[in-house]
């Protein structure tokens, strides 16, 4: 067989992992340090909201991670675990809302100053705040500040994940997954074997 006219193979395993990069997952690592701030202050750790709470941030996290791993034999998967991180977020979100709403406090308009005000350091921080313990005063801040700022940072992961998925969803469609990679490889093969038994 002449190497010269040899086929390459497709890789199969595709680019995978690199979650810890994500502006997406940083953020949900964010909420989910900050919800076990919010939760051990505010909420009775006996109770079956605060481990619901907790295991909702945790889910977030855990679920970008997964799916970004996952990526590399199955994007469907990666699809399927990221919209879970969102949900899991959106759960959270709720109960945020329904803590304030039950304890009579305010819940910040979106284009409220306070809330301008946490987006705009949020946007404005370019570090990486997941190496940061508090960033946004959690430890020390009254309940209404606290809860309001986590909605505010839910609100933008929610939004990022937003349009991960949607760029997830046109890689798929113009790359295809696993599946059809794995047919391209096997059909190349076979075709290199035949040339080189001509």
């Amino acid at each position: 067989m002449d190497k010269k006219n040899q086929k390459s193979t497709p890789f199969l395993i595709g680019s995978h992992g690199g979650y810890r990069k994500l502006k997406s997952y940083q953020t949900a690592e964010m909420i989910y340090d900050a919800t076990i701030v919010f939760c051990d202050r505010f909420i009775d750790k006996r109770s079956r909201t605060h481990d619901q709470m907790v295991q909702a941030a945790r889910s977030g996290v855990q679920n970008i991670a997964e799916g970004s791993m996952a990526s590399a034999t199955s994007k469907k998967t990666e699809l399927k675990l990221t919209g879970i991180a969102r949900a899991s977020l959106e759960e959270l979100l709720l109960d945020f809302q329904a803590f304030l709403r039950q304890k009579g406090l305010r819940v910040w308009a979106k284009d409220s100053p306070e809330a301008l005000a946490v987006r705009r350091g949020y946007l404005s921080d370019k570090s990486d705040k997941s190496d940061m313990s508090d960033p946004y005063s959690l430890k020390t801040a009254s309940p209404e500040v606290a809860a309001n700022t986590l909605i505010c940072l839910i609100n933008q992961a929610s939004y990022l994940l937003g349009r991960q998925l949607q760029k997830l969803e046109q890689q798929f469609l113009e790359e295809g997954g696993f599946t059809e990679r794995l047919y391209q490889a096997r059909q190349q093969a076979k075709s290199i074997k035949k040339d080189g038994y001509k």
